[in-house]
């Protein structure tokens, strides 16, 4: 009996060795989670067999370090949960490791190249669509046409009218100031738009305009209060710029709300439009948010979708797929889906990797506790044979 239990214990060592000897080969295992053999007696009745390995712990909850690595599409997460990702045989799978790359047909995978599962963007709205692949169009957006123009200047209350007349655009000394404004087509085809600023008497100035050096026939009249608050226009103008070649035609809505007239230099300090040109994609970012943010050569970027993640009742009852993944079980039961750092899901970090959680001093104590029992079990068995050794001299 003494021999089957001292092998029984050699076995249960040799199972934990196993866990330990894995523990640290992936030390440098970018989301491991660390697992502990967990030991059991066993009896036939009340008679002690000896013991057994009855299950393993793994230790989920622990986070590891988290570094920076500057990859614009690994993602670390602080917290609860885990990244979603579905592999070929379409099962899904649940990782802590968010080093992620963009395959070539535009989908976001992991390193083993599983799809990550996130939520659609919805364009021209933050709700979010439906949860599935998370694919970047890698194609080119199409321009945008200017349809807005924020201007805020000082325009001098020192001024006086031009001593030429009438205005010409041409001739500086029939305006007292001008700006340029940057304005885009629908083709995405980029124009000057030049506004001239007379001064036509005390809290009075007139605005004059040109696209491309050609003349628009509207003009804005100005009038500012006696604290040089501008009181007209209250409303944005619009502008007719009429149909450049080939393109629609073009309306800018300029709002000049918070332009004052105050004595001293004339000075502008906001001189915005929108609109852009055509743009090629050029690269895909995470932020911190979980959104997946595509870029483009024109400057502009666009949300296209947003990460996923899971949490579980019991996460510890996961289901090991490998040593970085894992499957939900019965006992872990059914995942809930967030966003990150919203319900019980934790924050992400972007451009990080969580490390793994092995503490490699803790495994070598362990590794050496584990030899001493497997060498005192090995005793067991050697003294077992010298007392039968004598049992059989003696007979």
């Amino acid at each position: 009996m003494s021999f089957d239990i001292a092998l029984s214990g050699i076995n249960a060592i040799n199972s934990q060795l196993d866990t330990i000897s894995n523990n640290i080969a992936n030390v440098n295992t970018t989301g491991f989670k660390s697992n502990r053999a967990n030991f059991s007696a066993t009896y036939s009745g009340l008679q002690p067999t000896g013991t057994e390995i009855n299950s393993y712990t793994q230790s989920i909850d622990l986070g590891g370090n988290v570094v920076s690595t500057g990859n614009s599409l690994d993602a670390a997460i602080s917290g609860e949960g885990f990244f979603v990702t579905k592999n070929a045989a379409g099962q899904q799978l649940y990782t802590r490791a968010g080093s992620f790359s963009q395959d070539k047909n535009g989908n976001i995978v992991d390193s083993f190249g599983n799809d990550v599962q996130g939520y659609a963007a919805v364009p021209g709205s933050t709700t979010l669509g439906p949860m599935g692949n998370l694919v970047v169009p890698t194609g080119q957006i199409p321009a945008q046409a200017t349809t807005t123009l924020n201007y805020v200047a000082n325009l001098s209350a020192d001024w006086t009218p031009p001593i030429v007349a009438p205005f010409n655009a041409v001739d500086p000394q029939t305006y007292n100031s001008s700006n340029v404004s940057v304005v885009y087509d629908s083709l995405g085809v980029q124009h000057s738009l030049t506004q001239y600023f007379v001064n036509t008497g005390p809290n009075q100035d007139t605005v004059y305009y040109t696209l491309d050096g050609n003349a628009v026939a509207a003009t804005t009249a100005m009038t500012f209060g006696a604290t040089g608050a501008l009181t007209n226009p209250a409303a944005p103008v619009a502008l007719v710029l009429g149909a450049p070649p080939g393109a629609a035609p073009l309306t800018v809505n300029i709002s000049y709300l918070g332009t004052t007239q105050f004595s001293g230099s004339a000075a502008t300090s906001t001189n915005s439009a929108n609109g852009y040109a055509s743009g090629t994609f050029t690269g895909v970012q995470l932020s911190d948010n979980g959104s997946v943010v595509a870029q483009y050569s024109n400057g502009q970027t666009q949300i296209v979708g947003t990460i996923a993640l899971a949490t579980f009742p019991d996460d510890g009852a996961l289901t090991p797929v490998s040593d970085t993944a894992w499957a939900s079980s019965l006992a872990s039961g059914t995942p809930l889906y967030f966003t990150p750092g919203t319900g019980t899901a934790g924050t992400l970090s972007a451009g990080s990797l969580e490390q793994s959680n092995v503490n490699v001093t803790a495994q070598l104590v362990d590794l050496m506790s584990a030899q001493n029992n497997y060498q005192a079990n090995s005793k067991v068995l050697q003294t077992q044979s010298q007392m039968l050794q004598t049992l059989i001299q003696a007979i």
